[in-house]
């Protein structure tokens, strides 16, 4: 119905209203939102890393480290509790993940086990204590010989903590760091992934978070000469350590720990008044520096050492007992590294070693040009498309131009109101939406006209056609936020931002179809009283149509067949482009700061650096490289390694644009992430056609999506397209506006087997194709215009990802029509399958009805 009750006028105008309130904030500065009063809204869209520059950088957690941290802290605890309980004991040592001794006296044996219980007693984990954890376990494989195993149920609880507490460290480090609005968050199990926007030197970042920072002092043991300890075996409760130094000194220090970095309260980066040289002074706690003072009272004289992650900063010798809890930590330092090492000292040490698994930085200049080129695209490709629909319907082109202005208004009141975070793909994602949101008004607009050709008048074909297309909009938005739904889960970093956008913006396409849309046409039908539905100044499709097209399905399926077994066996016996993401490695953009790059040069300087396989290419303007450098094969850090002999090398002459390095551990996920979202769409949109429509829809939908998958992936072979993550996001949207364009037709030939039940197939296809046929050139030209855009203003960054959604709308559109279609008359479908619905129908209809 058109009418509209005050209540329902009232309720969309409060959330256009809600929407450019929450939307505003975008359109001031900083200082004037603070001054508004503090019940409006003032949260702005966040800008991401690729818009606004900073680092992305994702640390793993050592479980082996961790589990030896945790044995050694047993043995120590051990070691204590014994000698306080007066127990003998012998052979204290770890191995793997076991601590053992043997108790001296077999009479004490169980007084030992009853001293060591805390050891095996359940820690409680959950809430209320409903669950509880053995960290340990106790097992005796001969008569006093004591056995402690750490558990993995016990592990996998320390490493929940050691999660907790190195976001908690990493925090304060960061804002130590003196940067606002880091976004710090577990990931996984092992991980956390720490963004840090708007930030000028991600190196000295990656420096600061790739330190434990774990701080000790300790006592040199001098009982034997250090040389001998490197070339046989150390005395027992002392290890050998190495030096910060080039080359590193060996020293022989004692396992006992005399203060740590716990017992640290301030640490501040100094200068040495005698020495003139920066050294970083400290403050211990009262237990600290009580047993410091003990300490340095029973050895006057000796040496002791300053261990800073297993590795020794200074061995100064204890001339008089340093009883005030203070002191200074002398070493090679300079002003730099002296106040990060206070900086580190004073948020804490982090409880184990974090590895960078995956890291991706982006210039503040760069930045600035992606958000320049991101501006003029959308605003390009949005004229382009409010404009055609002008030309394309006249009046009713003014009313979805106004209906497509309130969906972008919504998308980014949405994604303000929630403090999402917009990136290039999620600019894409708002482009992407411009150009499908325009689909729904399409659907709507040519359903009228075909329900004023048959003879209705005008109001009872508007009422019609926006009754009728509801299916067609709802189940094509459903099917296409089933994909986005499956990537935001199976995605990461920027391809969920990608997600949301488009996620939003079917919702808010939705929204606006059905009841802003339907408003402005009551409004247009009362105010202007029209007589005829206006008519735009041009028409791609002639209003009746009767092309053959079940006549030219064995040529199409012939072309299918080429061209997916083509893909097929290119796929199979030539290699995809990789991008770092699936195959590990580094991805660098530089830029000259002077003349023109010269990849030639580059190329040169960096295979010098025995960094493996180094690819350069230029990257846009002449001044711009593109350097690909292989995995290095040696673990994460050799990745991390690779990139800084690079910047090293080429710093002098290039400014570091972007960065993006994937571990193997990381890309091995990643690739499996990216083959379970296609495979998952998949799947998912069979079950819900499956459900809306009959097994055969579901599975033409599916094949002929599939086809087009097979299809992307021989562009990629073709073409030489870099396959990244972006590709997967490509290739989903592919997916998403396939299934969309495919689920039109197939309700359009589900509605004419219902009122034509005795026309054959082919012929029913055939005027099922020819009525929608209108609507999905329309639809294909908008969202081409608006990608069209986005690929020649978008910058060279998004361009590949763009011009793969430009091919997979064109095939989308080929195979919805000369694919999907035909595949119904493959798998029999029959006009008489839809007599059961029909009948159970009319006889609920005949029914009296019960008062």
């Amino acid at each position: 119905m058109l009418y509209f009750s005050r209540w329902k006028t009232l309720s969309i105008w409060i959330v256009i209203a809600l929407g450019l309130l929450f939307a505003a904030p975008n359109l001031f500065s900083r200082q004037t939102l603070d001054a508004l009063p503090d019940w409006l809204p003032k949260r702005a869209l966040t800008l991401g890393l690729d818009l606004q520059g900073g680092s992305h950088v994702v640390l793993a957690i050592d479980r082996d480290d961790l589990a030896n941290e945790a044995l050694a802290a047993a043995r120590d605890q051990i070691r204590t509790v014994l000698r306080d309980a007066g127990i003998g004991y012998t052979g204290l040592s770890t191995s793997g993940r076991v601590v053992e001794l043997r108790v001296l006296e077999a009479n004490e044996v169980d007084k030992a086990k009853q001293a060591l219980v805390s050891f095996v007693q359940p820690v409680q984990t959950g809430l209320f204590g409903f669950k509880s954890v053995t960290e340990m376990s106790l097992g005796e494989p001969e008569p006093g010989l004591l056995r402690y195993t750490l558990t993995d149920a016990g592990l996998d609880y320390r490493m929940r903590l050691a999660q907790e507490r190195s976001i908690e460290v990493i925090g304060r480090r960061i804002e130590e760091f003196g940067t606002a609005g880091p976004i710090i968050q577990r990931q996984g199990k092992d991980r956390v992934s720490v963004q840090v926007p708007g930030l000028q030197d991600p190196q000295r970042l990656k420096d600061i978070l790739g330190q434990t920072a774990k701080l000790s002092f300790r006592m040199v043991d001098l009982s034997v000469p250090v040389h001998q300890a490197v070339l046989g075996q150390p005395p027992s409760g002392s290890s050998v350590v190495y030096s910060f130094d080039d080359p590193p000194v060996p020293y022989l220090i004692e396992d006992r720990v005399i203060v740590s970095g716990q017992n640290l309260v301030d640490a501040k980066a100094t200068v040495d008044e005698q020495m003139k040289e920066p050294t970083v002074s400290f403050t211990l706690d009262q237990v600290g520096a009580e047993r410091f003072g003990k300490a340095t009272q029973e050895n006057v004289g000796r040496l002791f050492a300053i261990v800073l992650d297993n590795q020794v900063i200074s061995t100064p010798q204890i001339r008089e007992p340093i009883l005030t809890g203070t002191g200074n930590v002398a070493g090679n330092f300079t002003e730099q590294s002296a106040s990060d090492l206070a900086m580190l000292l004073r948020a804490g040490a982090l409880p184990a070693n974090l590895t960078i698994v995956e890291e991706r930085s982006v210039g503040p200049s760069l930045g600035a040009d992606s958000i320049t080129a991101g501006q003029f695209a959308a605003l390009i490709g949005g004229l382009l498309v409010l404009a055609f629909m002008i030309a394309s319907y006249g009046s009713l082109g003014i009313i979805a131009d106004l209906a497509l202005a309130a969906n972008v208004v919504l998308i980014i009141a949405v994604l303000s109101a929630f403090g999402a975070t917009l990136t290039m793909p999620g600019i894409a994602g708002i482009i992407l939406t411009i150009g499908m949101a325009v689909d729904s008004n399409v659907l709507i607009y040519e359903r009228v006209k075909e329900e004023r050709r048959e003879g209705k008048s005008l109001v009872q074909a508007l009422d019609a056609g926006f009754s009728r297309a509801a299916a067609a909009v709802i189940d094509a938005n459903v099917t296409t936020l089933i994909a986005v739904v499956i990537l935001f889960f199976l995605g990461s970093g920027p391809v969920r931002g990608f997600a949301v956008t488009v996620a939003i913006g079917i919702v808010t396409t939705i929204f606006t179809a059905f009841t802003l849309t339907r408003w402005l046409v009551s409004v247009w039908l009362r105010t202007a009283r029209p007589r005829e539905i206006s008519r735009g100044l041009i028409r791609l499709v002639p209003e009746r149509t009767a092309v053959p097209f079940m006549n030219m399905r064995k040529y199409a399926f012939a072309l299918s067949a080429v061209v997916s077994i083509g893909a097929a066996v290119m796929f199979m016996t030539k290699d995809l482009n990789y991008g770092v993401d699936f195959v590990g490695g580094s991805l660098i953009e530089i830029k000259a700061k002077d003349a023109e790059a010269d990849p030639a040069d580059v190329r040169a300087r960096l295979s010098e650096l025995n960094v493996g396989e180094v690819q350069v290419q230029e990257f846009g303007s002449k001044r711009d490289l593109l350097i690909k450098l292989a995995s290095q094969g040696g673990g994460d850090n050799a990745e991390q390694s690779a990139v800084e002999k690079a910047r090293m090398e080429l710093e002098d002459d290039y400014d570091f644009r972007r960065v993006e390095v994937v571990g193997p551990t990381v890309s091995n996920e990643l690739a499996k992430a990216g083959t379970w979202a296609v495979l998952a769409a998949l799947a998912a949109m069979l079950v819900y056609i499956w459900v809306r429509f009959e097994w055969h829809f579901a599975l033409g939908a599916v094949v002929s999506t599939l086809h087009d998958v097979i299809a992307m992936a021989g562009l990629y072979v073709v073409a030489g397209i870099e396959f990244n993550l972006a590709s997967i996001a490509a290739i989903l949207v592919t997916v998403g506006y396939s299934i969309n364009d495919t689920i039109v037709v197939y309700d359009r030939i589900r509605e004419n087997l219902r009122k034509h039940r005795k026309m054959p197939m082919r012929e029913l296809i055939d005027l099922s194709l020819n009525q929608t046929l209108s609507r999905t050139v329309l639809t294909g030209v908008t969202t081409l215009l608006a990608l069209g855009a986005l690929y020649t203003f978008g910058g060279e960054v998004i361009s590949s990802f763009t011009f793969a959604m430009i091919f997979g709308v064109l095939f989308g559109t080929y195979s919805s029509i000369f694919v999907a279609g035909p595949l119904l008359i493959l798998f029999k479908l029959r006009p008489d399958m839809f007599d059961n619905d029909d009948t159970a129908r009319t006889s609920v209809a005949a029914q009296p009805a019960k008062l």
